[in-house]
């Protein structure tokens, strides 16, 4: 059997996207289903139905998940318990004494995953350098696996006080615990984490274990029902980190799957912003449920240490997105005060917005959406699903009446405020980290992305929005450019002025021999591997550090770090100091090379240009009704433009741009709208 067909999907909260590629003629297809949220493993494969992919010709499958997110989200996890140092019980619960919301007297922090009656200790202790200073108390580690095992815990982070320096008390716990109790799932905190801090390193094997059962399960059940049905190629799962790993990776550490998703389409974004030469982006990716904002550099996804999940560390490499609750999906609704409000609460799959006809009676951003004109009963969505315009102005209608407006009034107002808080999500991306958005373009993808990105792109001075092939099922499209990815690290405080380049290069050497095995062990011979060094660096008395790359060919490569991290303080931080600096940690990021998928390229029109299939009124952001043509993305090939106003539609998406907007189609289908400013008027 040839096996050359390639499959992404990405689950969300609201809809279910799945890309199939088939190499050998470049074509691809792009479709939605509904999420399953009662039984997420039917919902990919009936995306795998929809796609008509057959199983036994699938070499790849790449897949996105938010089981581990939602599970958190709503509390839903494994009952888990902690396992840690004697005397140091209460470091998960205790956490850290900053406050994020400094002046609010009603702010609570979020409940806790656990109890204090969840913790164990047990007796022994090693030191910062690893020595071991009291061995572990065996007799104790028996009592305590007991003691877990009669209570009924499902899960255990086993995060021990120095185990980054030595892990040996940690597996051995880990092996007393299965002897005892060999149904429990288990998290040591050192496999994911080899750091010092140990609130951060203890949180995040805490969130680990407490998604781990339920991950686990989801895709032991999905590899064998794929198996079932004939599937034989590699099985990858997106990661926070923006990479991906395998599936019986992603089983042992789920902790990396919480923004699975999101990431892959920042990593399909970057790898776009190379082929159309757009190396500064930033992206807004607005689904059924939320919205995520994220930034690529140079043609770089921006990476950041130290995810959180409400106020949680994560101490793993992770994209850094910004995730506000505004989606097709939300909401809308009057609050307490008779405020107006979208989001972020969400009709999410079921029941869904009024207009799908499924159930919903709570007007939604789409259904706003609809009523204004940006959809229509014309355009299916996902080609199939037809929207009931009646039914959305209907819902819309109580509310507008506690507000002396009408259903078209109160729609428009809808989408102002959906675009003001998307337009807070792009600053706390850029402004508040120093970038200016008009440097950027906007590259907008996701179910609903297409109907906000030009007003916020206006809203924030950006000059164009782009719009990538298959907008809607994008991030989908992303998860086949990840490659795989294992991020190692060893926490080494040591003066940058006393490092000793032969003993760095041994640690370095250490860890790539291991990710060295773990690729090979996924199938990646030496010539499918990439190793890239890196260390933090920080002013000697710092809390956080900058991470620096390692410049091992360099003849004096810890010069070139003190100069690099000078450079990158100052774009972070705004300022140097003429202080000693310290590493922190070495880093280690090993890739295992996947065969990057090549986007077609679009044909010029050779005879007259593209006519539009109709006209429709549009409720438009300057309060009039103007009739906006109607064009079928697939009737548009390269080169062709069309001017605003215009709502464009495709399979998975519609794209909307106002007066004096121009679109113009890119060699690979993409979309590139030059937004007209006040006053001025596009060529």
């Amino acid at each position: 059997m040839d096996r050359t067909t390639r499959v992404a999907i990405d689950v969300g909260g609201t809809f279910t996207d799945v890309v199939k590629l088939i190499p050998a003629t470049g074509e691809f297809r792009f479709e939605k289903v509904p999420t399953t949220p009662e039984a997420p493993a039917a919902g990919v494969l009936h995306a795998f139905d929809r796609a008509e992919a057959d199983m036994a010709e699938v070499a790849m499958f790449n897949h996105g998940t938010t089981l581990g997110l939602n599970s958190l989200l709503t509390r839903s996890g494994a009952r888990t318990a902690i396992i840690a140092t004697r005397g140091f019980r209460d470091v998960f619960l205790l956490g850290r004494t900053d406050r994020r919301v400094m002046y609010d007297i009603t702010y609570r922090k979020p409940s806790a995953f656990l109890e204090r009656y969840d913790t164990f200790e047990v007796t022994e202790r090693a030191y910062f350098d690893g020595t071991i200073a009291t061995p572990l108390d065996e007799q104790d580690a028996h009592r305590v696996a007991d003691e877990i095992n009669r209570r009924g815990f499902e899960s255990v982070a086993i995060a021990l006080l120095h185990s980054y320096a030595n892990p040996r008390h940690e597996q051995r716990l880990r092996e007393i615990l299965l002897e005892r109790c060999p149904e429990i799932e288990v998290t040591v905190s050192h496999e994911l984490s080899r750091e010092y801090r140990e609130y951060e390193r203890t949180s995040t094997a805490v969130l680990d274990a407490y998604i781990k059962p339920i991950v686990r399960r989801y895709l032991r059940h999905l590899d064998d029902s794929l198996t079932d049905r004939g599937f034989a190629g590699r099985f990858l799962v997106s990661r926070s980190g923006g990479g991906a790993m395998t599936a019986a990776a992603a089983r042992e550490q789920p902790v990396n799957l919480i923004l699975s998703g999101p990431a892959g389409g920042v990593v399909g974004a970057a790898g776009f912003s190379r082929l159309i030469g757009r190396p500064n982006l930033i992206t807004i990716d607005m689904g059924g449920t939320s919205l995520d904002a994220s930034l690529v550099l140079d043609s770089q996804p921006v990476l950041h240490q130290g995810a959180e999940f409400e106020g949680l560390p994560i101490n793993t490499p992770s994209l850094y997105i910004h995730t506000i609750g505004s989606g097709g999906g939300s909401l809308v609704y009057l609050d307490e005060g008779g405020a107006l409000q979208v989001g972020p609460r969400s009709a999410g799959a079921v029941p869904g917005p009024v207009a799908y006809r499924r159930g919903g009676t709570q007007p939604t951003f789409t259904d706003a959406a609809v009523t204004v004109g940006y959809l229509g009963a014309d355009t299916p969505l996902g080609g199939t699903l037809a929207l009931d315009a009646a039914g959305a102005r209907s819902a819309l209608e109580p509310i507008a009446q506690q507000l002396d407006l009408d259903a078209q009034q109160l729609a428009r107002g809808v989408l102002r405020i959906a675009n003001t808080k998307i337009v807070g999500a792009v600053r706390a991306i850029t402004v508040e980290l120093g970038h200016d958005p008009k440097d950027f373009a906007l590259l907008s993808f996701g179910g609903a992305g297409g109907l906000v990105a030009v007003d916020v792109a206006r809203e924030l001075g950006i000059p164009e929005v782009i719009v990538p092939p298959g907008q809607g099922a994008f991030s989908a499209l992303g998860m086949l450019m990840a490659d795989v990815q294992h991020d190692l690290a060893r926490t080494s405080v040591q003066a940058l002025s006393e490092l000793d380049e032969s003993t760095v290069d041994h640690s370095y050497a250490t860890m790539e021999r291991e990710a060295d095995a773990r690729l090979a062990d996924e199938g990646f011979p030496p010539d499918r591997q990439i190793f890239q060094r890196s260390l933090d660096v920080r002013y000697t008395g710092q809390e956080h550090s900058v991470n620096v790359a390692y410049p091992e060919d360099a003849d004096d490569p810890f010069a070139v770090v003190e100069k690099d991290f000078a450079t990158l303080h100052e774009r972070q931080y705004g300022h140097v100091m003429d202080e000693p600096i310290e590493i922190t940690t070495l880093r280690v990021r090993a890739t295992g090379i996947v065969d990057k998928p090549a986007l077609p390229e679009l044909r010029e029109r050779a005879g007259a240009g593209p006519t539009a299939r109709g006209r429709r009124p549009v409720h438009g952001p300057d309060g009039a009704v103007t009739d906006y043509a109607l064009w079928a993305r697939e009737d548009l090939l390269a080169g062709d433009v069309v001017p605003g106003p215009a709502v464009v539609s495709e399979h998975t998406a519609t794209t909307v741009l106002h007066e004096g907007d121009q679109l113009r189609v890119g060699r690979y289908g993409e979309l590139v709208i030059a937004l007209a400013r006040e006053g001025e008027e596009l060529p």
